[in-house]
């Protein structure tokens, strides 16, 4: 079965539970990160810094930070909520030096406000546009089409359909869950997905079979 979800309202997921102080934990982020980092290893720029949309717990993107300490990362997110447990995990991982503050950033926000982040190269966003409505994800595309500079690199994680088909019978048991808790939600066609990135000027590069049914996906930015 696909990773858990994260997303818009990640508060709201029946799995947080907090960690002693203000640390949420996501069990599937200890599950998934390690085979994330490897990707992100190998695609993100050497210098700048790297937005992530979505960013929940803080968990994911604390990690990510603590390894790959030449960029500058600034998580985000649409539940305030959630930005406490940010900066406790910036804390207890020690990455103060190079994790900002959380913005608050909608993925159905038409410009999203990130004129403060210096040499923006890179936009991850993880286990989100599955659980947000279709309206989400277009203002990912469109925003990361407008602030990403040419080469700049999109990174995309979850569950979706290939071909108009799902890649699992449990990732089709999962679409009908999300469905059932709201019809604006479900597993995305990659096909759909990636003809959209095109239209914002993103052209798909590869993409990675990942644990539990996942894809990493990667876009860049064309000159």
């Amino acid at each position: 079965m696909p990773d858990q979800p994260r997303g818009l309202n990640c508060s709201a997921m029946t799995e947080n539970q907090p960690n002693p102080g203000a640390r949420l934990d996501y069990p599937a982020t200890g599950r998934n990160r390690d085979a994330i980092l490897e990707v992100l290893e190998r695609i993100l720029p050497e210098t700048g810094s790297v937005l992530e949309v979505a960013s929940g717990s803080g968990q994911h993107i604390t990690w990510f930070a603590k390894s790959l300490t030449h960029l500058d990362w600034q998580p985000s997110d649409a539940d305030t909520e959630v930005f406490s447990s940010i900066e406790a995990w910036t804390a207890h991982e020690y990455v103060e030096d190079n994790v900002n503050p959380p913005l608050l950033i909608d993925g159905t926000m038409d410009i999203w406000p990130v004129g403060g982040i210096k040499d923006l190269n890179a936009i991850i966003c993880i286990n989100m546009i599955h659980i947000a409505p279709w309206t989400a994800c277009l203002g990912l595309l469109k925003n990361a089409g407008r602030i990403l500079p040419a080469g700049g690199i999109l990174y995309l994680y979850g569950p979706y359909m290939v071909g108009g088909q799902h890649t699992a019978p449990s990732n089709a048991a999962f679409d009908q869950s999300l469905k059932s808790r709201d019809p604006e939600w479900g597993i995305r066609n990659l096909d759909d997905v990636a003809e959209t990135a095109l239209m914002e000027g993103f052209q798909l590069t590869q993409t990675v079979r990942m644990p539990a049914n996942n894809l990493s996906v990667v876009f860049q930015r064309k000159g």
